[in-house]
């Protein structure tokens, strides 16, 4: 088994053990609980433009949560400036807060990144982040909320 399939095949253990604590809702409900732009982002799987989602200069230290289940992600020491306009960090804050699916919409091939919890879509995963992972977690400002610390 491959690195990368034994990285899938942990991931697929933790969520078979997390499906208890997993949020399943549906549209309605969603959109009860989501603004009309995080549903469109989180929900259908949308983008918001670059430069124009919250938290891409965001410099306190905290946790970066879904905005849709409240599941922390991202702690702010993973958080780094790409200069890509969207906020980007190097690694999950637990195994199994993040998902990954496999993305070929728009002809392209990507990692679509999800909450481990709720499913919503958060961005993708680039591998061309900086160590200590070598990957880029790029993030729709929209489908974070921020809890500074203290």
């Amino acid at each position: 088994m491959s690195h990368n399939e034994e990285d899938h095949a942990s991931d697929a253990s933790l969520q078979s053990a997390n499906k208890a604590d997993r949020l399943i809702l549906s549209d309605a409900e969603w959109q009860a609980r989501l603004t009309p732009e995080q549903f469109r982002v989180t929900r259908q799987h949308g983008t918001e433009r670059a430069f124009s989602g919250p938290w891409l200069d965001e410099k306190r230290t905290g946790l970066f949560h879904c905005v849709a289940c409240d599941q922390p992600l991202f702690t702010s020491d993973t958080k780094y400036e790409t200069g890509s306009g969207w906020p980007s960090f190097f690694q999950p804050v637990s195994p199994g807060a993040i998902i990954e699916h496999e993305d070929r919409s728009f002809g392209m091939h990507r990692v679509e990144i999800r909450c481990g919890r709720c499913d919503s879509h958060i961005g993708h995963v680039f591998p061309d982040g900086p160590r200590p992972t070598g990957l880029r977690y790029c993030t729709n400002g929209v489908a974070l909320d921020f809890k500074p610390r203290g």
